[in-house]
């Protein structure tokens, strides 16, 4: 009988400690990311020939002021 309040406190506390683990798991993961700046966009953009050389330069400047 006393195995029986075992079983169903480790029924509860079990999914509950493994949902607890999921998000945590979820929030570290989600916090790993890398943001980019505008600087990375602005190189990204230039490595893609969307701009050339010299707007790249002239924002280049706009974002270091």
């Amino acid at each position: 009988m006393a195995w029986g309040g075992l079983w169903m406190v480790l029924g509860w506390v079990l999914p509950i400690l493994g949902i607890v683990a999921l998000v945590t798991w979820m929030n570290r993961a989600g916090s790993n990311r890398q943001e980019r700046t505008a600087l990375d966009i602005l190189k990204e953009r230039y490595a893609r020939g969307e701009i050339d050389q010299a707007e790249f330069e002239k924002k280049r400047r706009d974002l270091e002021t």
